[in-house]
Parts: structure tokens; C-alpha cells; sequence
């Protein structure tokens, strides 16, 4: 039986800093490649700094011309801040 693909769906996921998580639904239909859901989202409209970041489907980084599947979380993932080894340096300097 044949799926209506109008009602299949991929989310986007953003974490800005200092901000709670954001979350869009976007349509799905065949050849959606990661690109097409963000611009379909528009987030580069009123978050400039999601155009270079890295992308990835379910915690893989992924290129932006990957083709997504139904049901796909796509991430923008921001830099990190510290090196996570060098943290936990820190904090067991600290204790």
C-alpha cells in the first residue's frame, strides 16, 4: 500500500545559544535533500549563523546535499566551546 507522501514529515532541530531548543516540521516529498529542509524552513532568515554551521541526520554529519528520508531528525550543530577532554581536566583540577 502506497504512503500519501503530503503527510510525511522531517524535522528540523536548532539549538541557539542561550536558548531553548527549536523544532520544525517540515513536509517531506521524494529527492528532499537536507539543503531544501532548511530553506524550507527559512532559518537563515532569523538565525544568520545556521548558513555555516554543520548539519547531521540522528547525531551523523552529514553534507547538505544528502537526500532525507520521512521521519529523518535533521541537526545544525554549533562549535564547541571548550575541547570536552580538556573540561573534564578542568573540573577534576578543580574538586
Amino acid at each position: 500500500m502506497q504512503k500519501n507522501t503530503s503527510e510525511l514529515f522531517c524535522d528540523l532541530v536548532y539549538v541557539p545559544a542561550g536558548a531553548s531548543p527549536l523544532v520544525y516540521s517540515i513536509p517531506w516529498s521524494p529527492q528532499t535533500t537536507v539543503a531544501d529542509i532548511l530553506n524550507t524552513s527559512k532559518i537563515q532568515q532569523t538565525h544568520p549563523e545556521t548558513d555555516t554551521l554543520a548539519v547531521g541526520i540522528f547525531g551523523r554529519c552529514v553534507q547538505r546535499d544528502t537526500p532525507v528520508k520521512p521521519g529523518d531528525r535533521i541537526e545544525l550543530y554549533r562549535p564547541l566551546l571548550i575541547d570536552p577532554k580538556e573540561k573534564r581536566r578542568q573540573i577534576a583540577k578543580h574538586k
